[in-house]
Parts: structure tokens; sequence; C-alpha cells
């Protein structure tokens, strides 16, 4: 695979599409704001979603998405995980699809791989997930990643046209499992961001990153993923990384919340979405539907969505019965 196009040009769009032009690839990006498409084109920058970071000249930007999905070989879709859906609607053929956002969808309460399923059967499939600031990635640092697929040869296709020598897919036939992960760990991050605004110390954001560690396998495994999955990349390592680093959006508007700010106010100031605020109300949706006990993503989805007080929500997690690990 030589023609790669990638669906979004926000911060991870953008930064796959340097990294791919880096790597020789022939890059189509589709941007959906005219004013990001013209600055690609024109400074070969993104001073709305990626703002620093110089744009190889050979990346090529088009504000249509049928054009860019027509000429690739594989097309990665980095749209916020809310659009998705509507995104794959306008995508016709065979083409193989790489997942490259994470959450799960309000409403219906399926995995991004599912509303893909329902909505372009045909095509084949695969997760990209794992411990990825877009800003390093785009500047060419080493990162580490998680290449979901259930089809082998498609896999080690897709190894060989994304992988590079910073760049690093490890594969996994584990699709649901690497999908849990990178969902909820953005939840669990805006959790860690609250601890961090009340100044509750590190001992607590230890505590809420090995017992969320705990809540996401749960969920993972009610939904057919394996429990060793969420010990590698595409959990564990996703986890660690977005719930310790101010330069996440999830864990900063956590802190944002703790420190006493609304989320409304938060979330204006923003251009870039924080998945984990959609993703706590659909995944504390699904654990109730399935019966998976999950208190963190509860009382996160509590805070930003249903009028919860922080201190009330952090009471509410200390008084819970003593219980066995696990």
């Amino acid at each position: 695979m030589q023609r790669i196009g990638i669906i979004g040009a926000g911060a991870w769009g953008t930064a796959l599409a340097q990294m791919l032009c880096r790597a020789g690839r022939a890059v189509a990006l589709w941007a959906r704001e005219p004013e990001v498409a013209e600055a690609i084109e024109r400074d070969h920058l993104n001073p709305t979603f990626l703002p620093g970071v110089a744009l190889d000249p050979a990346m090529r930007v088009s504000l249509d998405l049928s054009a860019v999905a027509r000429d690739a070989e594989a097309l990665l879709l980095a749209v916020p995980a809310q659009y998705l859906r509507a995104i794959c609607g306008q995508i016709t053929g065979r083409v193989p699809l790489v997942i490259c956002a994470k959450g799960i969808e309000t409403g219906t309460g399926a995995l991004l791989s599912e509303v893909v399923a329902e909505t372009l059967p045909e095509a084949p499939l695969a997760v990209l997930s794992g411990p990825t600031f877009a800003a390093e990635v785009a500047r060419g640092l080493p990162t580490a990643v998680t290449l979901a697929t259930r089809d082998p040869a498609l896999g080690q296709t897709l190894v060989a046209a994304l992988g590079t020598r910073a760049f690093r897919p490890y594969l996994s036939n584990d699709v649901i499992g690497a999908e849990i992960g990178g969902a909820v760990k953005n939840v669990l991050a805006i959790a860690c961001g609250i601890v961090a605004g009340k100044g509750l110390g590190d001992n607590a954001r230890a505590a809420l990153i090995t017992r969320g560690l705990a809540e996401m396998t749960r969920l993972a495994m009610a939904k057919g993923g394996r429990p060793e999955t969420l010990m590698g990349l595409s959990g564990l390592g996703d986890l660690v990384l977005t719930c310790t680093a101010p330069q996440s959006r999830n864990y900063s508007l956590g802190v944002a919340l703790g420190e006493g700010q609304a989320l409304d106010a938060i979330l204006a100031e923003r251009r870039s979405v924080a998945e984990g605020v959609d993703s706590a109300a659909a995944a504390a949706a699904l654990a109730a539907k399935l019966g998976v006990e999950m208190p963190i993503v509860a009382a996160v989805d509590a805070i930003l969505h249903r009028g919860a007080a922080i201190d009330d929500a952090i009471a509410a997690l200390l008084s819970r019965p003593f219980r066995s690990e696990g």
C-alpha cells in the first residue's frame, strides 16, 4: 500500500499524515474546515489543531471526501467517534478501513468497529490504538501502537504500510479489547485530572489508574475481549499516558473541573474534542446494560452529565465497601 487516505484533519489525522509522508507514502488528507485545508495547502501548517509543527509539502489536502476515499489503497478514519457513522455513510467500495478514533457511540452503545460493520459491512477493517500524543508522532518521536484486526493478511499489509523506524505497530487480533481500552482510558483520564485539580495526591491517582484498569478489563471481557489485551499498549500503555500527562485533552479537562471550572466553559474554549466526555455516558450505559460494575466511570458520567457534585461523587467512591482486589 502506497496511497493512503486520511479522513479527518484534526491533530491526530494531521500527525498520521505527516508520519506517512515522512515514510514516503502518497498521502491525501480530508479536511472538513476550508480554513484548515487552506493553511495546510498554502503554509504547510495546521495552526488550528496541530500548532508548531511544519508539515511535509508533499501532503495533499482536499475538501472532497469521496475523492480522497476513491484514490486510496487504505483509509485511516481519524474523525471524532461521534461523527464516524455519518462519515462512513459517505464512503463506498471495499477499501480497507483503519479506525483511528477512540470512543463508544452515544445512544447505541456501539463500539466503533460495530458502527463500521453496520454501515460498510464488506470493508476490511482494522483498529489503530495505543499511547499516542499527536504532536510527538508528527515530530517523529518513537511511538508504539496496537494494530488490531481479525484478518491476519490485512494486518501484515497494514504493518508494512504504516510501520516506520519510529512508529511501531504491534499486531493483535483482539479488536474489541483494543477498542475498549482506547475508549475507557479517556474517561479514566478525566477522573485522574479531577483528582489532580482537587489536590488529592499521587496515591489517589495511582489508585484510580489501577482500579480503572480493572473496570476497563471487566467491560472488555463482557464484550468478548481478552484481558491480556488490556495489559498491552492499547490498554495499560494508553491509560498510563493519558492519566499522567498534562498535554492529554481529557486529563487537562479533568484538572479544570477539579479546580472548579464549569464543563460548558471548558469546552467552549477548545477546538479539539475530548472524547472522554461523550464516552463517559456511553461506557456507563453499556456497562449497565451488560451488568458490569464500573463505579469510577459511573462517577465521571454523573459529574459530566447528571449534575453530580464532584465532592459528592468522590465521597461516594470512598464510601464503597471494602472488597478483595480483582
